[in-house]
């Protein structure tokens, strides 16, 4: 079975196009067969972009595992002076990638990569991901320990997560990793989680700072 978080550009093409509105302005995205929520944004998504646009964001940004590029898309518009990357495993995501940036005006650099293997020589003020859970664990914390390293100093991760698919569990990983984690919000069941790159000494354990937080809304 070909999945949203392999190389699955053989498959038929159907492509189909929705709308989102969000923050007061009306995107257009174009999906097709092998990428994730092709019939329109997930509710996760949503969650995690209310949650990052929530406070400033500025610098080097990564949609990290972009499929066909919403949250690049909406970061780009609402942070113009950020400069957006966006990665994924899948040729048909990044090619939707690319014309989804075109045809909402928000200039993005955008390219396949399975995870941060094309990025190397790249560091990052912000990774933001909505992770391919049905990946499996190995696959999601292997992208948090890359986003780690690939961190500027006090940069930050953001993820979400369902409660059911793993949250509790990626709180305690992300604890050990970054030595702090935050649930900035929770909605119907998703968590989103933060980490600050505050320290190259993860066993510091004066910086740690694990703490959960109700979503007011």
């Amino acid at each position: 079975m070909a999945h949203y978080f392999t190389d699955n550009r053989n498959l038929e093409t159907n492509r189909k196009e929705h709308s989102f509105r969000f923050s007061g302005r009306l995107y257009n995205f174009t999906t097709d067969n092998g990428v994730f929520s092709k019939t329109g944004v997930d509710y996760g998504t949503l969650v995690l972009l209310e949650a990052v646009v929530s406070q400033p964001l500025s610098g080097a940004v990564l949609d990290l595992g972009c499929g066909y590029g919403v949250i690049s898309v909406v970061l780009k518009s609402m942070y113009p002076e950020c400069e957006l990357t966006s990665v994924d495993i899948n040729p048909r995501a990044i090619e939707l990638t690319e014309l989804n940036c075109g045809q909402n005006n928000a200039k993005c650099r955008v390219l396949v990569s399975d995870g941060f293997s094309q990025l190397k020589e790249s560091s990052f003020d912000a990774v933001i991901t909505n992770p391919p859970i049905r990946a499996g664990k190995k696959v999601i914390y292997q992208m948090f320990d890359d986003a780690y390293a690939h961190l500027n100093q006090k940069g930050k991760l953001m993820a979400v997560i369902q409660r059911k698919q793993g949250a509790e569990s990626a709180v305690k990983k992300l604890t050990s990793l970054f030595g702090n984690c935050t649930v900035v919000s929770r909605d119907r069941g998703y968590w989103v989680l933060e980490s600050t790159k505050l320290t190259d000494c993860k066993s510091d354990v004066s910086i740690v700072n694990c703490k959960k937080v109700e979503n007011k809304g």
